[in-house]
């Protein structure tokens, strides 16, 4: 098995790096790079590509806006020098994250992740391209220095405290995060969670019951807010009362 990869990167030496390290390791192959996204289409079947290499900060468009633009990818590897873009980087379900300068040990961990999830899709019989590219599970959130991955199964709600999000999960732990609540509930699936108050999220298959103030989850009580009552009523109670 080998994969074929495609370097993309905006400075000379970061692309002859991560080049040679493609050189050294046998099961890769080196089909090409470039300095940015729009020239990969002048590498010769560019489309065959098994893995990415893939820098954030280039000329006309960046690496993040280049993920969000393409229909089907392949496995993606993340290189930059600026940590702030991995939580963009894994919503967008890239395989890893390499913070320049990239030594080779750490390459080499990254494109081993890669080859196992490549075995492993390769071997999985009936996986479709939809099945691939399904919605994701869980979101990476940043806890101080540190990238924390949160299952959306796990979460029982969110709530605001000022510059901060608590992540309340179904272990009894609070993970906090400095995101706004609003950037939050943008990348969240909106058929599974829902804005009760002003600073809550709510997992709506964790509710357990709704009062006129509030919302039952657990141990928890959560402030039911005025502008929400009907929406929330709508979506989860209305549709599923028992009738006469």
């Amino acid at each position: 098995m080998v994969l074929k990869c495609i370097v993309i990167d905006d400075e000379p030496l970061a692309r002859e790096c991560i080049s040679n390290y493609i050189k050294e390791v046998d099961f890769l192959e080196l089909q090409g790079s470039c300095n940015n996204p729009l020239e990969i289409t002048k590498i010769k079947n560019s489309h065959e590509a098994d893995l990415l290499f893939l820098d954030i900060q280039m000329p006309r468009m960046n690496g993040i806006e280049f993920l969000k633009s393409m229909k089907s990818k392949p496995m993606v590897v993340i290189t930059t020098a600026f940590p702030n873009y991995a939580l963009d980087g894994f919503d967008l379900d890239v395989m890893d994250y390499l913070l320049k300068p990239i030594t080779f040990t750490r390459f080499f961990k990254a494109v081993c992740k890669v080859k196992e999830q490549h075995l492993l899709i390769q071997n999985k019989p009936g996986v479709t391209q939809n099945q691939e590219n399904s919605k994701p599970d869980h979101v990476f959130i940043k806890c101080e220095n540190t990238y924390k991955k949160i299952y959306f199964d796990d979460i029982l709600f969110i709530k605001s405290m000022q510059n901060y999000v608590g992540f309340h999960t179904t272990d009894g732990k609070k993970h906090l995060s400095l995101i706004p609540l609003k950037e939050v509930a943008k990348q969240l699936d909106s058929e599974i969670f829902m804005q009760v108050h002003k600073s809550f999220i709510v997992c709506i298959p964790k509710i357990e019951a709704v009062e006129k103030e509030g919302i039952i989850i657990g141990s928890h009580y959560i402030p039911l807010g005025r502008n929400y009552r009907t929406s929330i009523m709508k979506k989860i109670v209305n549709d599923r009362i028992l009738k006469r």
